[in-house]
Formats: structure tokens, sequence, C-alpha cells
């Protein structure tokens, strides 16, 4: 799977930052149909992805179009206009405010009637945006539901609001956490996100950042995502790509210390008994397969030769 360090979402309704989108760096493109999108654009919005996305040079990027949610008047019409029309452009649909598998499974259903009556042999596929205490209690669920699946997203604002919690900033996406809570407010939707996600062998990606004019901040709520093991971040603005791929990305150091151990790993062979050590200390099989994949990973982005 290509990487999804950063996944920029833009407004359906606006085709000037679409074709300003293909030409940057983020990894997917994400043209948005939902809260981006005033309800009187909805239908327009739909016609100009569609051209977008028939039109555009995409310079081998992954395309995501994310629909409204099920449970209203315009998701089922996003999907079928949209699908119908340019689906053998488009890698996956991003579902919003999940609440169970049923959702999935819907999708799922669609996709396979539409592709058939409009032959298109790559298969869809579809990530879960987790933004409700519903959806996030199903969640393991929801992951299970469909070979389509190939991510988790976490949608910060409205689980903020289904849970009745605070309102600290102007976006409700991220920002001043630390004011009212002595650590990380959203590590257990997360984490709890990031277990389900990697038992079924699915990507899992952040909530954007709110404020795109702090990149510090912005910097450390990216550092915490990676630590819990998401694999990447929905941006909101271009300037919040490069800060985003940078952290999702393994740095010099990382790449020179699994070199290390893999190096170490081949040169003590069968004799090493499972282990072997490095200046005093001790690597396992579980620590090579962590080093394979983040060689992997800097393979994959070009950091290293293949």
């Amino acid at each position: 799977m290509k990487p999804s360090r950063s996944v920029l979402s833009v407004p359906g309704h606006m085709d000037k930052m679409q074709k300003k989108a293909a030409a940057g760096a983020a990894d997917v493109i994400m043209l948005d149909l939902e809260d981006s999108v005033p309800a009187d654009k909805k239908l327009i919005a739909r016609q100009i992805i569609t051209k977008a996305i028939l039109t555009g040079d995409w310079k081998g990027k992954t395309l995501a179009v994310r629909i409204n949610p099920l449970d209203t008047p315009f998701a089922y019409e996003d999907i079928i206009q949209v699908v119908e029309a340019a689906g053998q452009a488009i890698d996956f649909i991003v579902i919003p405010k999940v609440a169970h598998a049923g959702d999935i499974h819907f999708l799922a259903r669609l996709l396979n009637g539409i592709e058939m009556r409009k032959k298109i042999y790559s298969k869809i596929a579809i990530e879960a945006s987790i933004e409700t205490a519903a959806g996030l209690e199903q969640v393991t669920s929801i992951a299970q539901a469909d070979q389509r699946l190939r991510s988790l997203s976490f949608g910060v604002a409205d689980y903020t609001t289904s849970i009745g919690a605070k309102l600290v900033s102007l976006s409700g996406h991220g920002e001043n956490e630390e004011e009212i809570y002595p650590g990380h407010r959203w590590h257990y939707p997360i984490s709890r996100i990031v277990m389900a996600a990697k038992a079924n062998g699915l990507l899992a990606i952040d909530a954007p950042f709110g404020n795109f004019k702090a990149p510090k901040a912005l910097e450390s709520a990216a550092a915490m995502a990676a630590a819990l093991g998401c694999d990447g971040k929905w941006v909101i603005h271009p300037d919040q790509i490069e800060i985003v791929n940078k952290v999702f990305s393994p740095t010099p150091e990382e790449i020179r210390r699994a070199k290390q151990i893999l190096d170490a790993v081949k040169t003590a062979g069968s004799s090493s008994q499972g282990a072997t050590a490095i200046n005093g200390q001790m690597i396992d099989l579980a620590t090579a397969r962590l080093a394979e994949k983040v060689w992997d990973q800097a393979r994959q982005l070009g950091l290293v030769e293949k």
C-alpha cells in the first residue's frame, strides 16, 4: 500500500483548490463532499469533483472521496453519481461518522453493483471515520466488516460533541488541549482505533489539527499520534503537509538504527538462537521485525536504495 502520511482534505466545490492540491506533496488527496461543503453546494460539488478526478493530473497520488454521512439525504447520491462517473480513478471512499458495521456493509454492496455495471475492475477501498461514542464502541466489528476496508480514521471534533467534552478552541480540532487536561486528552480513542486497525491489517489515520498557523503545535500533535501507532494524519491546509510528512517518515537516525539491527541479525544467523546483542543491548526477533518495518517504509519513500 502506498504511504498515507498526509491526507489533504479539499472542499469539493472549490475547483481551484483541487488543482493546487494535485500539484502539492500530500500522499493522499481527499476530495470532500461533507463538512466543508454547504448544503446548497452539494450537487455542484459532485460535478466539480467528478470532472477533477477525470481530467486532473494527480501524478500517481492516492485519490479519495469523502461522502456525506449515510443518515443524510446526500450520501446515496454522492456514491452513485461520483463513483458511476469516475470510479475507475478513485482509490477509496471515506465514510464519515460510522456507527456500526452495517454502514460498511451498505457501501460495500453498493460499490459491488456499481463496479459490475460500469466494469470497474479494481475494487474501490473504504476508510471508516470513527467520530462518535457509538462508533468507537463498535470499532472492532467495523474494522472486521469487509475486505474493502483499508483504514480507520479519527474525527476529533464530532467525537468531542458525541461525548459532551469541552470545546477549547475555535476549530475544535486538537488545539489548546493542554489547558484543560494534564496529558493527551484523546489517548484512549486513538489507541482504541489503532488497536482495531492493526489487528485487522488496516491503516490508522489521525484527525486534522485545526490551527494551520501553529506549526510547532501541529508537529507535537502529529508526533503524539505517530507514537501511538498512527500511520498518518489528515491535514486541512497545504502548509501542514511538509510537517506531517516529516513526522510520519523514518528519521535518518531511525533508518541507521534499523540497518544496524538488521545487519547484526543477519551476521549472527542461526547461532543467535533468536537473539543477539549490539553494544550490550539484546536484540530479539520482535526488534528485528520492527527494524524491518522501518526499513521497508524508508525504501517505499525512496530514502534508501531498494
